[in-house]
């Protein structure tokens, strides 16, 4: 049943070199009717944030996109997006690089060190969406640690697949297998009844 689902796809990037948020690049572009599929993709945020207006540290080196979405479902069922997005995250890190991952609902994605023998977060997720019924979006922020520096601040508690795996790995090989993911997880979404 599940191979039967409708996979989308990506239909439109815009590439940035810096910006002080993809979601909010993204949430402009949603609410002048832009479709979903269009990415907002970014090499370096200099304010990227996550629930609550947490700052989310993105330097030079990571992964940041904003997916504008536009389903038929209620914004109750936002939380259950925000998990499969982060099976798409765990799934795609183990797959390329054998991290060990697991999911921090509702929004994080952790990853194990096991130079330090502790679980520590790799990926931040940010769903937000429209309040209005007519003009319905949903916007998927994600932010993944692939070669970026973390900050000191950060040693403790985050990640980068490079601390993990030992040396730079390439990011465009990444988020085509995360994108494959996620259309997969999305379909699946939208066709569950929350």
């Amino acid at each position: 049943m599940q191979d039967t689902l409708p996979v989308k796809a990506v239909t439109k990037v815009i590439g940035l070199e810096k910006v002080d948020s993809t979601q909010n690049i993204a949430k402009e572009l949603a609410l002048c009717g832009e479709p979903e599929g269009t990415m907002v993709l970014a090499c370096t945020q200099t304010a990227g944030r996550g629930r609550y207006e947490r700052s989310f540290d993105s330097g030079e080196g990571g992964v940041y996109f904003t997916l504008i979405l536009r389903p038929q479902k209620p914004a109750a069922c936002n939380a259950s997006l925000s998990v499969r997005v982060g099976e798409a995250v765990a799934k795609t890190l183990t797959k390329l690089f054998d991290i060990k991952t697991k999911i921090k609902e509702p929004n994080d994605v952790l990853a194990w060190d096991n130079n330090v023998r502790k679980w520590k977060k790799i990926c931040g997720i940010l769903i937000e969406t429209s309040a209005g019924e007519t003009d319905h979006w949903v916007l998927v922020g994600v932010g993944v640690n692939i070669n970026n520096r973390l900050s000191a601040s950060l040693k403790d508690s985050a990640v980068s697949v490079k601390e993990l795996v030992g040396e730079e790995v390439l990011k465009e090989i990444f988020l085509e297998e995360l994108l494959e993911n996620f259309w997969q997880e999305y379909a699946c979404w939208l066709a569950s009844v929350r």
